[in-house]
């Protein structure tokens, strides 16, 4: 094993009790988490078994390490134990992947989320016991279609039937008060909140008047939030 900078398990314990996450991993997935986690100014402790990785991130991380995370003993010398959030981000070698989290959940991590890079793989990980399993590919293909498909300017998936969807004022709200527009009935959706050119994102109620050139966050089924993002 080896590290970036001087690497202790006292200091790794540190760390964790920092409001922390291990992230380990830290191919494009993984690099993204971490750097994301320190910008909102969360301590991440980053692993991976490239050399090269663990150079280019050091001094990016609050500590970046050089390990084998299929084995037990390295997780515990690095402290992982302590820790009560960790991503496994580990994509390229699923029985590393599979490994490292079955070892995870034997030390009695509360918060897991795993990488899976396909349905077999997902399938194992949940199998195991993982509550948060993430396809990043599979959700993004899933997004991006929705995208070009609609008029939408973005699209989140709540959950397997629910969305928010992004968009511009169509001919059903532009220029009227939304307690005037029945959306709720009529199409199945609601509008969360509007933004102005120039401002800051507003709740809207039923007061809200939509304005052209207004851009408005809409809530719904997905079908039905899709269907009204392609009202023009």
């Amino acid at each position: 094993m080896a590290n970036s900078g001087i690497f202790s398990r006292d200091r790794a314990t540190r760390i964790a009790e920092a409001d922390s996450v291990a992230v380990i991993g830290l191919g494009r997935f993984g690099r993204a988490i971490a750097l994301e986690l320190m910008a909102t100014g969360t301590e991440v402790l980053g692993i991976d078994t490239s050399e090269e990785i663990v150079q280019s991130l050091n001094g990016e991380l609050t500590q970046v390490v050089r390990a084998d995370t299929t084995k037990e003993e390295v997780l515990r010398q690095l402290a992982v134990d302590a820790f009560d959030r960790v991503v496994v981000a580990i994509g390229s070698d699923i029985q590393s992947s599979i490994l490292t989290t079955s070892i995870l959940l034997r030390m009695g991590i509360p918060h897991i989320w795993a990488k899976a890079v396909s349905d077999a793989h997902g399938q194992i990980l949940t199998q195991l016991g993982v509550a948060h399993v993430i396809y990043p590919e599979h959700d993004m293909g899933r997004r991006v279609a929705h995208l070009v498909r609609g008029a939408a300017l973005d699209y989140i998936e709540v959950d397997d039937d629910y969305a928010i969807v992004k968009m511009g004022p169509n001919r059903i709200v532009e220029g009227k008060r939304l307690g005037d527009t029945n959306l709720r009935q009529e199409y199945g959706v609601t509008v969360m909140a509007v933004r102005r050119e120039g401002t800051t994102w507003c709740n809207a109620d039923a007061e809200t008047v939509i304005a052209a050139g207004d851009t408005i966050l809409i809530a719904g089924p997905i079908k039905k939030a899709e269907a009204f993002g392609q009202l023009r």
